[in-house]
Parts: C-alpha cells; structure tokens; sequence
C-alpha cells in the first residue's frame, strides 16, 4: 500500500521558576503589563497577551539568549519601557488583532469517550476555552470507539477525541471507509495501564499469561499495541496465546468482575477504578514500556479545516490552550472536579486526582507516586506515527509497501501545532521525529521495515 501525500502561561503563577531578569517572552510581556497592557481575567486580554509574546519573540528571535541577556543589563520594567520607545507595540498589537478572523462556524459538536485521555477536550468546556476563542463548542460523550468513528465520518461530529492509530488507519482506509483525516495535537502522553484480576496475584511474569483474555478499547489503539509488544517480548504470539477482545472502556470493570476479562490494558479512570472497587491491581503503567507514548488526540476529517479554516484554528487554538494548562501539576486538582460529573467521567473525584495527581493506590498494597503518569504534550511527533504504522503492518492491519513518513506527515500535522504553540507563547519543537526507545530497543524510523523484520514474532 503506497500512499501518497496530500500535498500562556497567561498566568503569572507560571512564572514562579523565573527570575524578575529572566528575559524570556512571557516576563518581557509580564513587564510590559505592569505598565498597562492587557486585563488577563478577560478572553481578549489572555489574545492581545499572546499577540505581545509573539512580537517580543520577533524582535529577539526564538532563541531566549538575546532577551535574557539584554535584561540582565536593563532589568524588566527598563527593557519593556525601552522596547515600547522604539517600537509601535500598541500599533502591532491592533494590527494584529484586526486581521484575526472571526470562526465561520461557532457551534460545534465535539465527540468524547469518557477517559482521562479526554482531559483537554473534555475541560476545555467547563473551564472555557473554547469560549475564549469565539467558540460554543458541546462535548458530547460516546460510548466507545467505533462509534467516535462512525459519527466523525457520518458528520454527526464536527471533530472528535480518538486514539492516535486511528486517524491514520481512517485516512488509509484500514477498519473502515478511506477518508482523509487530520491529527494536529497529541492529547495526552503515558496514561495507561495493564491491570490484573486479583484472581492473578501469584502471575507477575507475562510469560505465565499464557490462555489469559485480555481487554483492549478498540484494534487501531495504542493500548491494543502495546498489549501486543509487552506480551510478545515475553515470547507470547498475542494471536495464538492470549485472546484480545476490544471492550469499550466504561465495560471494562464490569467485564474484570464478571470474570469475562483476566486483565485488560486501558485507558483510565478504568485501571484506578478497579483498584477502588477491589477488584484488580494495576500490573505496570504504560509509561515503563515506553516513556512518554502518545496515546489520545484531537482529530478531524481534512475537510473541515479546508472548509472552515478559521473555525479550525480557533478550535486547535482552544485544544492546545487547555492541554498545556492541564499539563501543569498544580491545575490537576481542579481539572479532577471539573471533568468528574455525570456528563463528563461520571466517576468518583479521589480516582480521577489520583490518576492525574500521580499519587495513587496499586492494589497491591502500595501508594505510588508517579507525577507523569499521565502528562499532557499536544505536539504529534512524525516518529510517532511512523512507528504506529510499523504495528499496523506487523500485525497485519495493513499490507503491502507503505510509505510510513508520507503517511505519518500527511496525517499528524506538526507544523500546524508548531505554529499555534508559538502563536500562544508556548515553545515547540523544531524538529518533527525522534529516536524512541521500547522496552530497552531503540526504535529507528528511518529503517521501519527493518524494525519489523527484527522482531521474532509477528503477523505472518
């Protein structure tokens, strides 16, 4: 299969790591609102911030050495009155503003399956950040993946929360109809877990798994995935000696205590929930088979960001706003209220925190502590989607040639996220692929099929 190319910290409390010196974009601004600028309690103030940020990054460059530098000599206040003498700040700002175009398209429908992966689509809501961008967006939540699909290609959802394999197993056509689909941020980073049946306290070593039903919330998943790596690193066939059945998330409790499942590899509140009903115990977190995988992102078909451009960049604008806010630790609580009732999670405060806190009991008679559980990075690294693909072909879900980095580029749009990161004030990278490292093996996405055709187990 050859596919080809479709050719703020706003707060200042974000600034507490910083020294009244420190010269960075965010300080130089802070400074100049000091001296009048923009009231950040207001969605216009937070913009017209943004817009400050980005001029002082125009006139220094991206690199903070210049600003630092400078301020260290003139202090703050100085360098903010200094650059405001000699350069048309208030005329740039307007300038700006001006030319920022308004949504096409203001009410919108934004599909959800109710996880902790949904975090920055589902808080965005409740906290307003899609108000803050002009736009009045319903989250709406869905059972479970297939549907999210099915309603995202029917048009019932304007743009959806999905894993990250899906997008690019939609735009190839692989589970269902071919359709171009877009994946301009990364939800959450980490943030899964195996979970065991207590039934199974005595077999820690996967290589005794061996006749085990494990539950995964849909094939085109990370969790389905990484299932299969973890277990075939062990010298289990994840088609011959385990049974995987896809089990929509909200199910999967029910399914551990019923006995149909003997573990699953989930998403949460799911992993923590069965540790509070008594049930399970979680066997590791995701993050020990891979630091830092990708797992739930913002997706939509192509078309609606070539129909409605500026509605798109208004709503990745909003997603990108609230997954760097969620990334912050000390927001986690607060997020945890807002996303716990009945229309969002509908699951209990204490498991949610202790899922986003980090700070939570295994099951196996530990608290834990583990910060980065889940973390919050909306960049969609091209790597990444190269090395999704390369599970996709090693278990069969796709065939034939595939050019991974055209695949890859067509559909995580990097330059997208770059663009709006930075037109936000945040830092992204320069750089679209990276070296990862799986369970001690490092992942080369200039060879993909040489990386499948090391592995001793696979599809065929």
């Amino acid at each position: 299969m050859t596919v080809k190319s479709l050719g703020n910290p706003y707060s200042s409390e974000t600034d507490l790591r910083h020294g009244a010196d420190c010269g960075c974009a965010g300080c130089v601004t802070s400074a100049v609102e000091k001296q009048g600028g923009p009231d950040l309690t207001t969605s216009e103030g937070m913009l017209e911030r943004a817009v400050e940020s980005a001029i002082v990054r125009s006139v220094f460059g991206q690199s903070d050495i210049g600003r630092r530098s400078f301020m260290g000599m003139m202090g703050g206040t100085t360098m903010a009155a200094a650059l405001a003498s000699v350069f048309p700040m208030d005329q740039a700002k307007a300038a700006i503003m001006d030319n920022l175009e308004p949504p096409e398209k203001t009410d919108l429908n934004i599909g959800f399956v109710p996880i902790t992966c949904a975090t920055p689509i589902i808080m965005a809501q409740p906290l307003g950040f899609y108000e803050r961008y002009g736009l009045n967006a319903q989250v709406i939540k869905t059972a479970g993946w297939a549907v999210a699909r099915d309603k995202s290609l029917n048009g019932e959802y304007d743009a959806s929360h999905m894993l990250t394999p899906m997008p690019l197993a939609m735009t190839l056509g692989a589970g269902s109809i071919a359709e171009p689909y877009i994946m301009p941020a990364v939800e959450n980073i980490n943030g899964q877990a195996i979970v065991l049946s207590n039934e199974h306290l005595d077999k820690r070593d996967p290589s005794q798994w061996k006749g085990f039903t494990f539950g995964v919330p849909f094939e085109y998943s990370m969790h389905n995935f990484l299932l299969r790596y973890y277990v075939a690193e062990f010298g289990l066939d994840p088609d011959v000696d385990i049974q995987i059945r896809v089990v929509p998330p909200p199910e999967m409790v029910a399914n551990l205590r019923a006995g149909n499942l003997d573990g699953y590899l989930s998403p949460d509140p799911f992993n923590q929930r069965a540790v509070f009903e008594g049930i399970g115990f979680i066997h590791l977190l995701t993050k020990e088979i891979w630091e830092g995988h990708p797992c739930c992102a913002f997706a939509a078909p192509l078309s609606f960001a070539q129909e409605l451009p500026n509605t798109y960049g208004a709503l990745l604008k909003s997603i990108i706003d609230a997954t760097q806010y969620a990334s912050a630790a000390e927001n986690r609580k607060e997020i945890s209220e807002a996303i716990a009732p009945t229309n969002y999670l509908n699951q209990p405060v204490t498991v949610i925190e202790q899922v986003l806190t980090g700070t939570y009991a295994d099951g196996l008679g530990q608290v834990q502590r583990v910060p980065d559980r889940i973390d919050f990075d909306p960049f969609p690294w091209h790597s990444m989607g190269v090395w999704i693909l390369t599970q996709m072909k090693r278990w069969g879900y796709i065939e034939g040639d595939v050019d991974y980095k055209a695949v890859a580029e067509q559909v995580y749009l990097a330059a997208d996220c770059k663009k709006v990161m930075e037109d936000l004030g945040y830092e992204a990278p320069d750089v679209t692929y990276k070296s990862h490292t799986i369970m001690g093996k490092t992942f080369d996405y200039n060879e993909p099929e040489a990386y499948i055709d090391s592995f001793a187990i696979k599809k065929g």
